[in-house]
């Protein structure tokens, strides 16, 4: 059996995406960003902003210009999405109406901003859906961001919905939701993996996501030169927050986090080892280099070798046979 099917067979199977999600809102770097995609491939994935990365005050043709990039010929790869506005701004509607009948085909993912509870990203999903599905039948994966204190409350529920695919931390709005409560500090590293009341937001909506399958995407690093910051901040998120995707603001960022969430090749060449084994003995329990090893500890190592799939590696043969 390919280890796909059978170290799922109780479990739901966790999703996977490329580990950066880069944002971009005027057209300039909209399309610098594709022209990097095609260069480097699908290892990132863009975010088209008509929200707050966008300029105020020209939505329609914005939207319009979201539109025929999405759905033209350089989207070679169509792991583009795009970021909507909220649900109560009046250019919602449009924001859909323009894009979704146009792009659905190619769009990879809507990104919802400012949600309050699952009631509202209920209410979005009907509203995205009556736009438009994808060519497929199938519907447009929805990104929510949580950053208000009525979506952190009701976090577990907004990834329990189906059509949710990933859950994005808004750390910027959500120290500010906080009226100074809580210090700028934490809008930055190291405070925003030290106070309390983010580390504690970063954690349940990582928590939510794995007990649903779900992504859940780290915030964005506000330093763009330094790109150890960058790196450092993507390896923090993961190892003790447990993020496998983190926003990108800025060109220069994408390969610091991607290089950052891609699973070092000791690592890869240590799953391929105890996989192959496995896979030998019919996925029964191992003996490796004087440790036990069994289903539990195959989904690890599988999904070590998904995530570097999905990264900037050259995996052995081995590694594809098993994939």
């Amino acid at each position: 059996m390919h280890p796909s099917s059978v170290l799922f067979q109780d479990q739901l199977p966790p999703v996977f995406l490329p580990v950066c999600d880069h944002y971009a809102g005027s057209e300039k770097l909209m399309r610098k960003s594709i022209a990097l995609q095609q260069e480097l491939g699908p290892v990132f994935d863009i975010t088209l902003d008509c929200e707050d990365g966008a300029a105020a005050g020209n939505e329609k043709a914005h939207a319009v210009l979201v539109a025929s990039l999405v759905s033209g010929t350089e989207n070679l790869f169509q792991r583009i999405g795009v970021r909507v506005h909220d649900l109560h701004h009046p250019a919602f509607e449009q924001d859909l109406s323009i894009i979704l009948p146009t792009a659905a085909t190619k769009l990879a993912y809507v990104v919802l901003p400012k949600v309050e509870s699952v009631a509202e990203v209920q209410s979005a999903l009907s509203r995205i859906n009556r736009h438009a599905q994808k060519a497929d039948g199938s519907l447009i994966p929805v990104h929510v961001l949580i950053e208000t204190h009525g979506a952190l409350a009701e976090v577990r529920d907004i990834a329990a919905l189906p059509q949710v695919q990933c859950l994005s931390f808004g750390l910027m709005d959500f120290v500010s939701a906080h009226y100074g409560a809580i210090p700028a500090t934490a809008m930055r590293s190291p405070g925003q993996f030290e106070h309390p009341l983010v580390l504690r937001a970063k954690l349940e909506i990582a928590a939510a996501c794995h007990h649903h399958g779900k992504i859940p995407s780290h915030n964005v690093t506000t330093e763009i030169r330094d790109k150890d910051v960058v790196a450092n901040d993507a390896r923090r998120a993961a190892q003790e927050c447990g993020y496998t995707r983190m926003w990108s603001i800025h060109p220069d960022q994408i390969k610091a986090i991607v290089g950052a969430l891609t699973p070092p090749n000791q690592e890869i060449d240590e799953a391929v080892s105890i996989l192959s084994s496995a896979k030998a003995h019919q996925w029964g329990p191992i003996q490796w280099q004087g440790q036990l090893h069994d289903r539990a500890s195959y989904r690890y190592y599988w999904t070590v070798l998904k995530k570097a799939q999905f990264g900037q590696v050259v995996l052995p043969e081995a590694a594809r046979e098993l994939l």
